[in-house]
């Protein structure tokens, strides 16, 4: 069987430019992880590479609009077609993203709870979100669920949501996070954690949404403002997006929203970089040692140094 090669770690580390080198290399595609590049019309403040930049075909970006809901269970869906097609190619499928659960998901043996995500249940419980806010709606999970309260944080309303429902199918969110520490291969693979140096990851964190705004991310806020997405879980939850939603609601200033959206990014990557340390079989590279060309150098050695590649 093909093997898979997953490119993870913090934003604005690289991944992206080492994933497009490397998959340039070996002929095949890059399959996105990232849990909001799949929304249309959100580009800029996901840091999607632009269509003209790519250096091989990009899958599991735009395939659904930020009013639609979407999962880790629906992306272990689509990620494993898109590993399926690669493999029966006889290419290597080549996974790059920050979100650890969809990475983990699409390789790993993993099991979701069954449910509709547009059922009346979910209906309900996101009216609720709006009614009570993200910490009366993590207070409901607390009371319900205490242990797996104390492992989401109250900002993240669709996961709280979606233990809220797990409580409903008499399955504990907590019970089965544990079982993500014991993982077992799907697919043989090997995952690649991009790091560098704390101060000079948050300078280019910083620099990022700079140029995110110069390149016109207030704008594309407000085209989704325009098309009804500005209450839409997806947009409330995605970093760059609610604070100038905020903005555009009067809430903040712009350079407040500015400011708010660099912090919570850096806060973001320090969360990347705990969710990889927890995985044992992580393979990590220093990218201030490397740079670009040493990380694909690098893994393309260890590629071939394992056996089964």
């Amino acid at each position: 069987m093909i093997p898979v090669v997953a490119i993870t770690g913090p934003t604005a580390v690289g991944k992206s430019s080492v994933a497009d080198r490397l998959a340039l290399g070996w002929d095949t595609e890059v399959i996105s992880s990232d849990a909001m590049q799949v929304y249309r019309g959100m580009d800029i403040g996901t840091a999607k590479t632009p269509v003209g930049e790519r250096l091989v075909p990009l899958r599991l970006v735009d395939i659904v609009d930020p009013c639609e809901a979407y999962s880790a269970a629906l992306y272990q869906r689509d990620a494993r077609r898109e590993i399926k097609r690669l493999q029966s190619e006889n290419r290597v499928p080549v996974l790059c993203g920050g979100t650890g659960l969809y990475i983990r998901a699409a390789l790993d043996e993993m099991t979701f709870p069954k449910g509709d995500v547009s059922d009346e249940r979910r209906t309900h419980y996101n009216q609720l979100a709006d009614e009570l806010g993200p910490e009366g709606l993590h207070a409901l999970l607390e009371q319900r669920d205490p242990e797996s309260a104390a492992l989401i944080h109250m900002n993240n309303v669709k996961r709280v949501v979606r233990a809220l429902e797990m409580c409903d199918e008499g399955v504990s969110y907590a019970e089965q996070s544990a079982g993500f520490s014991a993982p077992v291969m799907r697919y043989d693979h090997m995952t690649f954690a991009l790091t560098m140096d704390r101060a000079r990851l948050y300078e280019r964190i910083n620099a990022r949404v700079d140029q995110m705004m110069e390149m016109g991310l207030l704008d594309e806020v407000k085209s989704l403002v325009k098309h009804g997405a500005a209450n839409a879980l997806t947009s409330r939850a995605a970093i760059g997006y609610k604070e100038l939603i905020h903005y555009f609601d009067g809430e903040l200033s712009l350079s407040e929203a500015v400011d708010l959206i660099k912090q919570r990014s850096r806060r973001y990557a320090k969360k990347q970089l705990i969710w990889c340390r927890r995985d044992v079989r992580m393979h990590w590279l220093d990218m201030d040692k490397l740079g670009i060309d040493g990380a694909v150098e690098a893994i393309q050695r260890e590629v071939e140094r394992h056996g089964s590649f």
